[in-house]
């Protein structure tokens, strides 16, 4: 059975990206936002169906989701603003911080990010389930953020001087935007360490796939680093195993550090690059209902590979690791993953707003639920404090990053084993589906 094809998302950017949209993307409303002025408690309803149709948890965590409804239309609302706060209160009742309601602008953004045009800091973040801290993802390379150091795991203390305890995710993201060229300043957490940075906002042009030819003992390999899972990755996936394979390369590290996910359909796609056949990912809805991704179309290259991820490769990453994996196609170097195994469907509500709710859980094609667990490496090579720290955006995929050159090296051992072998091609680490 195939997964029917609508807005899905895999990544813990549905949480919240501290970005603000492009004005006047090509976003068009179907209907006047007088129409809501005249009814907000619409809103409030229309939220409660689509939780009461969709959501993952039939018992809603606990709640009893019919007297919720009757709690929440019995109030009176006068404007779009308290409907809003009424929706995320509403939803707050779920404890799942991946169903959020999105105001307008929220909803613009978020659609802006998936189509890889952003202007804001750049980092992705999360609020632990237990903790109620508010934690950076990972910052998107090449962003304001990720120039000025932050980092995966890093929790936020403060935001212009403001604690976080007790901040919803919202109110935190909504201190973070602003224009461009204006600055905010955060406290962080990371270990012991106090840090304090101002980050000045900026257009953020991104490009999800980067890639270079690189020399090594063994004969020229492919290295390509995939940031982000947007509307436009496969594509320029699909360009870049077509140029390396031109120039000849003998395999290919695909670097998904930091990487927080994105769409579901992306990171399909370009399993299938990798694959040529197996399954890629299944999906099982509060119904019990499995239905599966496979490969089978789009198949580009059978080359050794090796796959990089840390704790910042999230959801979609998870998906394309996971797949891989199970299916003995690469073998992963780094850290173990950042373990989030939800899936969300992004759809609009009211005039312009949006919800993101979760829907399915994910398997990798072993049957292995990673939520909260993350994937495990093959290989893994862990970093120290101090190695983070120092290691910059320049020195990504250098000898100055440990876990890249231990990469080359499994990658070498395999192009060197397939020679010997040619049925040795594919690696025989990990588990079998």
């Amino acid at each position: 059975m195939g997964i029917t094809h609508r807005t899905l998302v895999v990544s813990t950017t549905v949480v919240m990206t501290a970005l603000v949209a492009v004005t006047g993307a090509g976003l068009h409303w179907s209907r006047s936002l007088a129409g809501f002025r005249q009814s907000p408690k619409e809103l409030v309803d229309e939220v409660w169906q689509v939780i009461d149709r969709e959501y993952v948890d039939a018992t809603f965590n606990g709640n009893d989701w019919r007297a919720v409804r009757r709690e929440f239309l019995s109030r009176n609302y006068t404007k779009p603003e308290e409907a809003y706060k009424a929706a995320r209160e509403m939803l707050e009742k779920l404890n799942d911080p991946y169903t959020r309601f999105m105001d307008p602008e929220q909803f613009r953004s978020m659609q802006i990010e998936t189509s890889g045009e952003l202007t804001g800091v750049g980092i992705t973040i999360t609020q632990d389930e237990k903790t109620k801290e508010i934690t950076v993802v990972s910052p998107i390379e090449g962003s304001p953020a990720a120039e000025m150091g932050l980092m995966a795991k890093d929790v936020i203390l403060k935001i212009d001087g403001k604690s976080t305890k007790g901040m919803d995710l919202n109110q935190a993201v909504s201190m973070i935007r602003g224009p461009v060229n204006t600055k905010v300043r955060l406290t962080i957490r990371r270990g012991n360490q106090i840090l304090n940075y101002e980050i000045t906002r900026a257009r953020i042009e991104i490009h999800p796939v980067r890639y270079s030819l690189r020399q090594t003992p063994q004969g020229p390999v492919g290295y390509i680093r995939l940031v982000t899972f947007s509307s436009n990755a496969a594509g320029e996936m699909r360009a870049a195993i077509r140029e390396l394979e031109k120039q000849g390369v003998e395999g290919y590290v695909l670097d998904l550090r930091s990487n927080p996910g994105g769409l579901l359909f992306a990171s399909a796609e370009i399993a299938r690059m990798f694959l040529k056949q197996g399954d890629i990912v299944s999906t099982v809805n509060r119904q019990g209902e499995a239905e599966r991704l496979r490969a089978g179309r789009g198949f580009l290259t059978d080359k050794p590979l090796v796959v990089l991820i840390d704790g910042g490769s999230a959801s979609a990453s998870e998906i394309l690791a996971g797949a891989l994996q199970d299916n003995n196609r690469a073998i992963l170097v780094g850290t173990k993953s950042f373990g989030k195994g939800l899936v969300q469907s992004v759809q609009p509500v009211g005039e312009g707003a949006g919800i993101a709710v979760t829907i399915a859980k994910y398997f990798t094609p072993s049957g292995r639920d990673i939520n909260k667990k993350g994937i495990e490496p093959d290989v893994e090579v862990t970093l120290t404090e101090q190695q983070r720290e120092q290691l910059t955006r320049d020195d990504i995929a250098t000898d100055r990053d440990p876990q890249f050159m231990r990469a080359l090296a499994v990658l070498n051992e395999r192009i060197l084993a397939q020679r010997r072998n040619p049925q040795s091609a594919r690696p025989t680490q990990g588990p079998n589906p």
